[in-house]
C-alpha cells in the first residue's frame, strides 16, 4: 500500500503548487528506517523518513483530515472503453509506423524523453509519462517508468475485480500494448573503440527490462513488442477482431528471450571486467537462429543452425558468420565440414589449400603458386576429395576459380572434380563469376579468419564441456631431437607442416607429409598402428624421406607403429612423447638411423 505523510515540524504552505510528498511502502506499520524524500515542486532539501514515522497514516485518512493532497490523474485504458499504448524505444526504426498505426486505431500514445520527441516530430499525438506519474524524470535518466502509475497499468490483470477496483481508486489506466526496446548496450562494449567501465554501467538499462517482463508476464492483456520487424504483424493483429493467444504468447516469449538474451551481455561483460577466470561458476550462452535446416545428420533428424551472439564471438570470425555468395542452402554436414576445412586452413601463414571429407582433411599443401598447392592438394587422395570442401587462405581470383571449375580427376584425367563448398577469405569480382558457373548448386562461402583464444564448447548427455581452443602453431613449442640422429633443415620443416596437419585430424591420428604437402593421413582408428597403416598406404612411394607427425605417443615401438614407419623409409618422426616406452621409440629410431623429435604436446582430437 502507498501512503504519504508530511514530516512533523515542517511548514506547509497552502498554495495548489506547493506540497512535500514523501513515498513509503508499508504494511500494518511505518518505516522506521532512515530513508530519503525530497520534494516535489520545491527546493530539493533531503528530509529523513525517521521524523515522519509519527505521521505515516494511509491515504484516505490523510485525505479526510485535509492533510495532503493526493492528485487522482485520470488516464484510463480498457477499463472505461479507452485504449493506450505504451512506446518507448533506443532502436527507433520504424518507430513513425507504429506510432501512426496504433494512433489510427484509436490508441493513446504514453511515451518517454527522446521517444516522444520523436513520434511528436511525426505528427503523432503524445501523452509523456511525467503527465501520468506526476513525476519527473530524474538521476540522469536512471528514473523515468518505474511508477505505479506505469506498472500497476501494465500489469493489473483484466479478468480480476480487486485489481481493476485497486487502479480506479487511484486513477491508474491500464495498458494494451507495450512497444519496447533496450539502451544498446550489446553495440556500445563491443564498439571497435571500446568503451570506459563507467559509460557500459550507464548502458544497462533497468526500465526498460522491467516494463518488457512486465508486459509479457500479463501477456494475456497487453501485447508486448521488442522487435521492430513484429510492428505490421501487431498493426494488423489490433485491426482483427478475433483475439489469438497464440500470437500473445508469442510475443511474450520473445521479450523474455530479448531480455534474457540482453542479461546474459550484461552479465558476461560484468565478469570480463571483475574477472580473468575463463570459466564462470553459471555459463549463459545466448543463440540466435540462423536458419532451419533441411535436416541434420541424417534426413530423418530435424536440425536448425544458431549463431552465438556472445560478447566474445563479436568480430571473431569462424564460419557462422560467414558470406554465402551462391549454390544451396547449407546443411548440418555441410557447417561441420566447412568448419573444420575452414579452421584448418586459417593455420597456415603461405598459401595454402585444404581438401576436407567428413571433417578431416584429405589434402593439404603450402605453396608459392597457390594453384599449384590446388593441384596437389587434390592430388593427395583425390577419391576423398570429390564431392569433399575446398578452403583456402588467399583470394580467389579468376585464374584460381578456373583451375577449380576445370581441373579433372588425378586416378583418371578425365571426370571433372566435384565440390560441396569453396570457402575463400575473400574473392575477385571475376573469380565469383567463374565459380559460380561450375555448378548452380556449388556452396561459395566468404570468411573471416577465426580469432585465438577462443571458449571450445561441446555437448554430452545433460552437460558440456568447455575448454580453450587449440591454437598452438610450430611457432609455440619446442622440437626436441631425442635421437642420435638430428633432422636436417628441410626435414624440421617437414615436421612442423605435419604437426600442424595432424592436430585437424579426427584421433588416432597420422599425418605424413613432404615439401610442405600432405602426402597421407590415417585417422579415427582404434589404434595407432591401422592409422599409420593407412597414411603409408595413401602416401605409397613419396614416404621415402618424409617426416611422420602423431597426435599422441606411441605406447610400443618395436613390431608395432614406430618400428613400421622406420621400416617403410621414414625420415623424421615428431610425437608428443611421455609413453612409459619412449625409450623403446628413441632406441628404434636410432637403429634404422631416424630423426625423432618430441614435442611435449598432444594434439587429441575426439
Amino acid at each position: 500500500m502507498l501512503g504519504f505523510g508530511a514530516p512533523s515540524g515542517t511548514v506547509t504552505t497552502k498554495t495548489a503548487h506547493t506540497r512535500i510528498l514523501c513515498a513509503s511502502l508499508y504494511s500494518s506499520t511505518c518505516f522506521t528506517s532512515t530513508h530519503h524524500c525530497y520534494s516535489y515542486l520545491l527546493p530539493r532539501t533531503p528530509v529523513r523518513f525517521s521524523s515522519l514515522c509519527s505521521s505515516c497514516v494511509p491515504i484516505k485518512a490523510m485525505a479526510e483530515t485535509g492533510t495532503v493532497s493526493v492528485p487522482k490523474t485520470d488516464f484510463r485504458s480498457s477499463a472505461t472503453g479507452n485504449k493506450q499504448a505504451l512506446i518507448s524505444l533506443s532502436d527507433k526504426k520504424d518507430l513513425t509506423f507504429v506510432g501512426n498505426g496504433l494512433q489510427e486505431l484509436g490508441y493513446t500514445i504514453v511515451s518517454t524523453g527522446g521517444t516522444a520527441a520523436a513520434l511528436e516530430g511525426a505528427g503523432v499525438s503524445v501523452t509523456k509519462v511525467e503527465q501520468l506519474t506526476q513525476f519527473p524524470e530524474m538521476l540522469d535518466g536512471r528514473v523515468k517508468t518505474l511508477h505505479p502509475n506505469i506498472h500497476g497499468g501494465i500489469l493489473a490483470r483484466r479478468d480480476k475485480k480487486h485489481h481493476i477496483e485497486a487502479l480506479d481508486a487511484y486513477g491508474i489506466g491500464t495498458f494494451d500494448v507495450v512497444v519496447v526496446n533496450l539502451y544498446p548496450f550489446y553495440d556500445k562494449v563491443t564498439s571497435a573503440g571500446g568503451i570506459e567501465f563507467e559509460d557500459g554501467i550507464e548502458n544497462i538499462d533497468i526500465g526498460g527490462p522491467a516494463m518488457i517482463r512486465a508486459a509479457a508476464k500479463n501477456h494475456k492483456d497487453v501485447l508486448v513488442v521488442v522487435d521492430s520487424e513484429d510492428y505490421p504483424a501487431l498493426i494488423e493483429f489490433l485491426k482483427g477482431n478475433q483475439d489469438d493467444p497464440k500470437f500473445r504468447l508469442k510475443l511474450a516469449w520473445k521479450a523474455f528471450q530479448h531480455v534474457a538474451s540482453y542479461d546474459s551481455a550484461v552479465s558476461e561483460w560484468l565478469w570480463n571486467q571483475s574477472t580473468g577466470d575463463k570459466f564462470p561458476p553459471s555459463l549463459t550462452v545466448p543463440l540466435s537462429l540462423k536458419s532451419s535446416l533441411r535436416y541434420g545428420e541424417n534426413p530423418h533428424q530435424k536440425a536448425a543452425f544458431y549463431v552465438d551472439k556472445s560478447l566474445s564471438e563479436v568480430n571473431a570470425g569462424g564460419i557462422a558468420t560467414a558470406i554465402q555468395h551462391h549454390g544451396k542452402e547449407m546443411s548440418y554436414n555441410n557447417y561441420l565440414d566447412a568448419d573444420a576445412a575452414w579452421n584448418c586452413v586459417c593455420e597456415f601463414k603461405n598459401p595454402t589449400c585444404v581438401v576436407v571429407k567428413h571433417t578431416n582433411p584429405c589434402g593439404v599443401t603450402s605453396h608459392d603458386d597457390v594453384l599449384e598447392a590446388y593441384r596437389l592438394a587434390v592430388k593427395a587422395d583425390p577419391v576423398s576429395a570429390f564431392g569433399g570442401i575446398v578452403a583456402f587462405n588467399v583470394e580467389v581470383d579468376e585464374a584460381l576459380a578456373k583451375e577449380i571449375r576445370e581441373f579433372r580427376s588425378p586416378t583418371d584425367g578425365e571426370t571433372r572434380m566435384f565440390y560441396e563448398i569453396v570457402v575463400a577469405p575473400k574473392y575477385t569480382e571475376k573469380g565469383l563469376e567463374v565459380l559460380r558457373g561450375k555448378s548452380k548448386t556449388l556452396r561459395i562461402l566468404e570468411a573471416k579468419k577465426n580469432k585465438t583464444g577462443k571458449l571450445s564448447l561441446r555437448q554430452v548427455g545433460g552437460g558440456w564441456l568447455v575448454q580453450d581452443s587449440d591454437d598452438l602453431t610450430p611457432q609455440d613449442i619446442q622440437f626436441n631431437v631425442v635421437s642420435e640422429k638430428a633432422p636436417q633443415e628441410s626435414e624440421l620443416r617437414d615436421a612442423e607442416f605435419a604437426w600442424l596437419c595432424v592436430k585437424h585430424v579426427k584421433s588416432n591420428a597420422i599425418v605424413i607429409a613432404k615439401d610442405n604437402c600432405m602426402l597421407g593421413m590415417g585417422s579415427g582408428q582404434p589404434n595407432r598402428v591401422e592409422s599409420l597403416r593407412i597414411a603409408l598406404k595413401k602416401a605409397g612411394d613419396d614416404v621415402k624421406g618424409a617426416a611422420l607427425a602423431s597426435d599422441a605417443f606411441f605406447p610400443f615401438a618395436w613390431k608395432d607403429a614406430v618400428e613400421e614407419a622406420c621400416e617403410s623409409g621414414i625420415g623424421v618422426i615428431a610425437e608428443p612423447g611421455g609413453s612409459i616406452r619412449d625409450k623403446d621409440a628413441i632406441d628404434c629410431c636410432n637403429k634404422y638411423g631416424v630423426s625423432l623429435l618430441f614435442t611435449n604436446v598432444r594434439h587429441f582430437r575426439h
